[in-house]
């Protein structure tokens, strides 16, 4: 089985898919917690391959970006 981490490209401009696995393993998190997150709906949107879930690193970045703690990003207290 190829790994490949969020930041690699992919061939012909398809944007890079992670499994369920692969997504846990890069958030730091339990498999179950990604299930739990895609059962109530708060995690990344996914994308279902036949019986299996795949998260496009694109929308997981998105939904990394829309979590981000405001308070402690510098660029939030610039005004």
């Amino acid at each position: 089985m190829t790994t490949h981490s969020p930041n690699q490209s992919s061939p012909a401009g398809l944007d890079q898919l992670l499994g369920v696995e692969e997504l846990a393993s890069y958030l730091g998190v339990p498999v179950k917690t990604v299930y739990d997150w895609r059962q109530t709906g708060r995690g990344p949107c996914a994308i279902r391959v036949g019986r299996h879930l795949k998260y496009a690193v694109t929308d997981v970045r998105h939904w990394l970006d829309s979590h981000r703690d405001r308070q402690s990003d510098p660029a939030s207290n610039e005004a």
